[in-house]
């Protein structure tokens, strides 16, 4: 308890009750508050104050991967003045996508506190089968595009079943799928080898395409801000319904305004510079599965089930909740999303290959989960992480070519900001063990 009484607010020892109106209905029966049930009485002073406790406590969120990317940007644009340039963001902003798309799915499972080592194997069998579909034997191309992807999904819930109802260790189910599927990913592809993406095709347009209209970046950064802006109103007006401490208006504007400084900015470097070439495609169908994971990760009840199985899975089981669905569902999103992935990185190369999805793209797949402040451990994280993880890695391959470094010392450098990554991880569980906040 002695904790929680240093925790409270010191202008004139008066407790703030949920709702901010300094009623001391906050307060437990023994007086300590809990900080959480605080509100900030001391303006932008006691923000720094709640942020230098959470840091203490081992809280570090986003922290180390947002401090990472400015250091990378700045030490790459003093080398290269180029690494900044419009064409080099709107190539990290490209190959971010696939890279992020898988990583996502891989977020999901890291949350149960699993691993899927087979995630480049899926993207090379959704690669293989779409083309197949698609080139070869001249299928629609959006149905090929669906069946790819509805495989990968099955292929996710197949590995599921196996870890959930027959008990294999996800580690060893996943192996034996990327062995697997990777000889199934080369047989499809028989004695081709290499199929190209044909012209015009709708995966040539997941990473070639741009919108040229510059009305389109700047439309997206406003959607992006009010959507934002919004999320906070409504999570306010609930909260403050429900008696629990909310954002105060000032925190939501500085909130937003920083968010719109920043959609604006990348729609203003995407749009005006010369080598400009608009907005994406790759990136706004990226920020699409973002938004929309994020959403079901933290505001449903199946995204909550996540959690709570990644944190004690025998206590959610004793909770009511169905530990086997979640584990095969997440499993499936993984297959689904690698497979989506896999697209992108065919777009990306010019075709589907019967490479695609080997070398690294596994590590760094895992690599931009972890990175971006996913825990190995389970039952922490959250679904943004993938984006920060994947543009770490991104940023830094960007760089290095800019650079003439060879792939050698990329594979060198992305090693150690994972190893970075686990290390924060570890040492920031211990400190909330410590400071008694796990």
């Amino acid at each position: 308890m002695s904790d929680l009484k240093k925790s409270a607010p010191a202008s004139g020892g008066q407790h703030a009750g949920p709702n901010g109106d300094g009623n001391g209905n906050g307060a437990s029966p023994t007086g300590a508050v809990d900080p959480r049930l605080l509100v900030r009485e001391q303006g932008f002073k006691g923000y720094l104050t709640d942020f230098t406790r959470r840091v203490r406590g081992g809280e570090l969120g986003s922290l180390p991967v947002v401090v990472g990317l400015i250091i990378i940007a700045v030490i790459f644009q003093s080398l290269n003045d180029s690494f900044l340039s419009a064409s080099s963001l709107s190539n990290i902003g490209v190959y971010t996508a696939g890279l992020g798309i898988m990583a996502i799915g891989v977020t999901f499972v890291l949350l149960l506190g699993e691993i899927d080592l087979s995630i480049g194997s899926v993207a090379g069998v959704g690669a293989a089968l779409w083309a197949v579909l698609s080139v070869t034997h001249e299928m629609n191309d959006w149905l090929s595009v669906l069946l790819a992807v509805a495989a990968g999904g099955a292929i996710g819930l197949l590995h599921g079943v196996f870890f959930a109802k027959v008990g294999v260790p996800a580690f060893v189910v996943t192996l034996a799928g990327f062995l697997g599927w990777s000889g199934l990913q080369i047989w499809l592809m028989g004695d081709e080898g290499t199929i190209n993406t044909p012209t015009g095709s709708i995966v040539e347009d997941l990473s070639g395409y741009y919108f040229a209209d510059k009305g389109a970046a700047y439309g997206v950064a406003a959607v992006a801000v009010l959507g934002y802006l919004a999320s906070l109103l409504l999570d306010a007006r609930r909260r403050r319904a429900a008696e629990l401490p909310y954002r105060p208006t000032s925190e939501i504007a500085i909130r937003t305004g920083v968010i719109a400084v920043i959609s604006f900015a990348v729609a203003y470097v995407l749009n005006e510079p010369v080598g400009a070439r608009g907005l994406p495609l790759a990136l706004v169908i990226f920020l699409v599965i973002l938004v929309f994971a994020d959403f079901v990760a933290r505001r449903t009840t199946y995204g909550r089930q996540i959690f709570a199985v990644g944190g004690n899975a025998e206590a959610a089981r004793r909770a009511g909740i169905n530990v086997e669905k979640i584990r095969i569902t997440v499993f499936g999103i993984a297959g689904m999303l690698a497979a989506v992935g896999g697209l992108f990185i065919a777009s990306q190369s010019g075709g589907a290959s019967k490479s695609l999805g080997a070398g690294n793209m596994l590590m760094n797949v895992i690599a931009a989960a972890v990175i971006g402040g996913t825990s190995l451990f389970g039952g922490r994280g959250k679904i943004w992480s993938a984006m920060l993880g994947a543009l770490v890695i991104i940023s830094i391959q960007q760089g290095l070519n800019l650079q003439g470094m060879e792939s050698e010392v990329q594979f060198m450098i992305t090693g150690a900001v994972l190893l970075a990554a686990v290390v924060i991880d570890s040492v920031s569980r211990r400190t909330q063990k410590t400071a008694g906040r796990t």
